[in-house]
């Protein structure tokens, strides 16, 4: 075990020596002002010559001696190389005041958010290349999802070399004033919120939920998909457009058969909105039929219900 362990140490002593050794290049291209300044024989190279392509962080480009002279033919240089180069894609430890300023200008800058706090937890190990560390607001809302108040993972990434990427992470617990519903008493499904059943209080919280509301006004007619209870955060993924029948109503209910209409009240089985079929019962009979619901507390039979299944 201790052999193993003196064989992987070895090895990245040695990996860590061969990167050190290697000149850094920030572009996608080994140039030829790259090349000639590891080559002093090669300096009559063109500067801005693409060699080729520069290698992706963490690996390195060898140009071994028969290749450099292959470069030199091919410019009709007449010195001779006469040792390998290398290259590596210069890199750097991330910063955390770099990172904390690329996620301010990601949500404060185009938003201004009053009030907004951004807790960096934790963050990428290692070093990244050099170039614009970016992190975009609609990736931190899809990371959060509902858990409005807990850390997520915001990722990111470091832009370089033109249009490559180099992908980073953030722990972070971003907070801001914000306004939120809460129940004020035992909300019932499928019963629309009214005036007094909803209160407003500010608290801090994730501040770019989707659609989240800021006035009661907004959600007040809406109803609950499922109970409340007083107290509790009222957010729009509970709420839904009011029933137009709700169960145990009395509905007016007219059937068409051609010209012909015919006309009579039933009670709701079921909640509905404009559109569904509910279950309708013949407050004289008591049987059961399908209705479609085309207005408050009115429905209409579909055509293929003969008027005996009314009865």
């Amino acid at each position: 075990m201790i052999a193993r362990l003196a064989i992987v140490f070895v090895v990245a002593v040695s990996w860590a020596a061969a990167q050190t050794q290697c000149l850094p290049v920030s572009g996608a291209q080994v140039l030829g002002a790259d090349l000639s300044l590891a080559a002093p024989a090669l300096k009559a190279l063109p500067a801005a010559a693409p060699i080729a392509s520069a290698p992706q962080p963490g690996s390195t480009r060898r140009f071994t001696v028969s290749e450099l002279q292959s470069i030199a033919a091919r410019y009709s240089i007449q010195a001779e190389p006469d040792s390998e180069v290398c290259f590596r894609i210069a890199t750097a430890p991330l910063n955390r005041t770099s990172i904390l300023d690329s996620m301010i200008r990601a949500l404060d800058s185009p938003l201004k958010i009053p009030g907004l706090k951004i807790e960096l937890l934790d963050m990428s190990a290692g070093e990244a290349p050099l170039g614009q560390i970016e992190f975009r607001p609609e990736v931190l809302r899809s990371a959060m999802g509902t858990s409005r108040g807990l850390p997520v993972i915001w990722r990111g990434s470091v832009k370089y070399a033109g249009d490559r990427q180099f992908a980073i992470w953030a722990k972070v617990k971003v907070s801001a004033p914000v306004t939120r519903l809460v129940a004020a008493e035992n909300l019932r499904a499928g019963i629309p919120v009214q005036q007094g059943q909803v209160r407003q209080e500010v608290v801090d919280a994730f501040p770019l939920a989707s659609g989240y509301p800021v006035s009661i006004s907004q959600i007040e007619g809406r109803s609950p998909l499922r109970p409340i209870p007083s107290g509790a955060e009222v957010r729009p993924e509970d709420l839904g457009l009011p029933f137009e029948v709700n169960r145990g109503d009395l509905v007016h209910v007219e059937v068409r058969c051609g010209a012909t209409r015919l006309a009579l009240t039933g009670r709701a089985e079921s909640p509905g909105r404009i559109g569904d079929l509910v279950p309708v019962r013949n407050l004289e009979s008591s049987r059961i039929f399908q209705a479609r619901v085309d207005g408050k507390d009115s429905v209409t039979v579909l055509l293929r219900f003969a008027e005996e299944d009314l009865r």
